[in-house]
């Protein structure tokens, strides 16, 4: 066990962040991971259909686009400029 296993290590784990990272990068390199990743996106003509059915259906809910999404130009979410942005 390493000598910081189990003990508190504040705001995140960095340990458990290592190893899951570790991990993930494993995996990705690997045969499977390799396989997973060439078929990520392929669905099926009927998942295709029920994935469409589901968004129309959650965009007719909707009350639109944010406007200060559609029109961005460079500001925040909020239509200020971000801090340290310049003034022209």
């Amino acid at each position: 066990m390493d000598k910081g296993a189990g003990k508190n290590q504040g705001e995140g784990n960095k340990e458990a962040d290592r190893n899951f990272r570790e991990a993930q990068t494993k995996f990705v390199k690997s045969g499977e991971g390799k396989r997973k990743i060439a078929q990520a996106g392929d669905v099926s003509d009927e998942e295709a259909r029920r994935l469409r059915d589901a968004e129309e259906k959650a965009k007719s809910r909707s009350k639109g686009e944010d406007p200060v999404v559609r029109n961005q130009s460079g500001g925040s979410a909020s239509g200020r400029p971000s801090k340290g942005a310049s003034k022209r």
